[in-house]
């Protein structure tokens, strides 16, 4: 399998398919560049170069026992653009992805960067404060952990099969394939990655990230995100943004981006093309 060994020895799998200008794509917890299956295969057929890996811990690259911040999830991320001399890419993050894309360009996207996407994402930050009363309180993400530390499996079909796709809606369609690939990348991951990420995509203030982001940015968001509500994630976020679009839509949920793939991909090729 193609993988990049981190600073850390940790090593990092990734894909990289086809030619032409790249976008790399940054999966959400707790899954894998799997999750991307649908933007994979729809922009190698538009001509695009399309990059994805696996976050430390999750999928096929390194289970590390230690590491699971975004200052590493965003060094990891430089370490493949780096082994693969990426130049001019777009990139794109889901949910905790969306916060390791913010970090990432903050930090490690000087003049490599063309774009950025944040889908359904956590910044600013997620987490009830103080200075962020809207955020959900840490009672949410103490049971997180609790699910992962004890009944992970079961955790794991809970969510994909209830508000990741907004299957728990009245009249919801649902896809046992989904539903059981969703199952299947998390369960491929491992427990103390997972658990260590929660502290990550929740806790992590990505406000200072946001602002020193200089490159066009679309942030898409469904305003029935039962998993990162709207109201405190992208319609926050794009108040930090200096070259931000926020596009809402009616009725989708936190994974619209497998459900109403035919949507988000062609607005998505919209806003690269432009």
């Amino acid at each position: 399998m193609p993988t990049v060994s981190t600073e850390d020895g940790t090593e990092i799998f990734f894909k990289d398919w086809g030619s032409g200008q790249p976008i790399m794509f940054h999966h959400g917890w707790p899954l894998s560049s799997d999750d991307w299956d649908a933007q994979l295969t729809f922009f190698l057929q538009h001509g695009y170069r399309v990059v994805a890996h696996d976050r430390r811990g999750h999928g096929r690259s390194s289970q590390t026992a230690d590491g699971h911040d975004m200052d590493h999830y965003a060094a990891d991320a430089a370490a493949v653009v780096e082994h693969l001399g990426l130049e001019n890419t777009v990139h794109v993050g889901h949910s905790t992805g969306g916060g390791e894309v913010a970090r990432y360009v903050a930090r490690h996207g000087a003049g490599r960067v063309a774009k950025a996407v944040l889908i359904g994402a956590v910044p600013p930050l997620m987490l009830q404060t103080d200075a962020n009363p809207g955020g959900l309180p840490m009672e949410v993400f103490d049971g997180f952990r609790e699910g992962v530390a004890s009944h992970r499996s079961q955790f794991y079909l809970d969510i994909a099969s209830g508000p990741f796709y907004g299957f728990n809606r009245p009249g919801a369609k649902v896809s046992e394939g989904v539903v059981w690939n969703w199952w299947r990348q998390g369960m491929m991951g491992g427990a103390q990655a997972h658990y260590d990420g929660i502290k990550a995509f929740s806790e992590t203030d990505f406000t200072e990230d946001l602002q020193q982001i200089n490159v066009p940015t679309l942030i898409m968001h469904g305003d029935d995100d039962q998993v990162v509500p709207i109201d405190d994630s992208a319609k926050l976020a794009i108040t930090f943004l200096e070259h931000g679009t926020l596009t809402v839509y009616p009725g989708f949920s936190h994974g619209m981006a497998t459900v109403n793939a035919d949507v988000i991909n062609r607005d998505l090729l919209d806003f690269i093309r432009a």
